[in-house]
């Protein structure tokens, strides 16, 4: 009895010390003491009355692209970072401050008007997938049921939903983000083969902007200066191109050109956006 309350004592003793040994040990060179607490800067208030000129667009972020590098890694989280699907997913999953929207019964719906349940979002964000495996002993395919969660590292694209708009009232140009969409790889059940892209879910920017705006994000040129999510989307600070402009037809370019044409019809679409916020000046 006498030996047991001994080692029960030597034991406290050795793991109170590595508990103090843990303590002492700074991963840093300075103890970061400013919570993520940004309030996020209130939009100037538009009248209809003032807006003079509006286009909506719709833009593909490709993460594959090195200037936008920041919104994927690092694939797995770490103590003071999160990759962009990261803070969505926790945003959705843990915290419950965002709602996503479904694409409704077609998959083409982007006006929000589809909330999604918590259910419906654990569902989609960690899928049961039933993957065929061979038995070494009979050599039939059998079927076995994982469970095989969306990962940041499979999220390699996102589209936005934005507005391009002229006030007269300010004589200023405005770049409003509406909505913003993260699509996932898309593999075969059978073969686990990638066969594109596939969208998850749209949310609502807005109401994305205090999540964003708490959100670390990595600087090139200094990690004491702290970045955020927000801050690259409202410095428009990643590379993208256009997929739609709001047209007669409500179709994409992919839908009348393919290849090289639909990037130069991209590059023209472009182009007209700049062409018309100077001819609404006269010299």
């Amino acid at each position: 009895m006498k030996k047991i309350i001994v080692l029960l004592v030597l034991a406290t003793l050795l793991a109170s010390d590595f508990k103090a040994q843990e303590q002492t040990v700074l991963d840093g060179a300075y103890v970061k003491e400013h919570n993520a607490t940004k309030r996020v800067i209130p939009y100037p208030p538009l009248r209809e009355a003032d807006v003079m000129w509006s286009k909506r667009i719709w833009r593909k972020i490709d993460l594959r692209e090195k200037l936008n590098h920041p919104f994927f890694y690092p694939r797995t989280d770490i103590e003071d970072r999160k990759s962009l699907f990261g803070v969505i997913r926790h945003a959705l999953l843990v915290e419950g401050s965002l709602t996503a929207y479904s694409l409704g019964p077609a998959f083409d719906d982007d006006e929000f008007r589809y909330p999604m349940t918590q259910n419906e979002v654990d569902t989609l964000l960690n899928p049961v997938v039933t993957r065929y495996i061979e038995n070494l002993d009979t050599g039939e395919l059998e079927p076995i049921q994982t469970a095989e969660p969306v990962e940041s590292s499979i999220v390699k694209e996102y589209v936005i939903k934005e507005d391009w708009i002229f006030d007269k009232q300010r004589s200023e140009r405005y770049v409003r983000i509406i909505g913003i969409a993260p699509k996932a790889e898309d593999r075969d059940p059978s073969t686990g083969e990638i066969r594109g892209n596939k969208w998850l879910f749209w949310l609502y920017f807005p109401e994305c902007r205090y999540v964003f705006a708490n959100a670390d994000v990595y600087n090139r040129q200094n990690d004491a200066q702290r970045r955020t999510f927000e801050d690259l989307f409202q410095q428009r600070m990643f590379a993208s191109y256009i997929v739609k402009e709001s047209n007669v037809y409500d179709r994409e370019i992919q839908d009348y050109a393919i290849g090289l044409d639909a990037l130069l019809e991209a590059e023209d679409i472009k182009g007209q956006l700049f062409e018309i916020e100077h001819d609404l000046w006269h010299y």
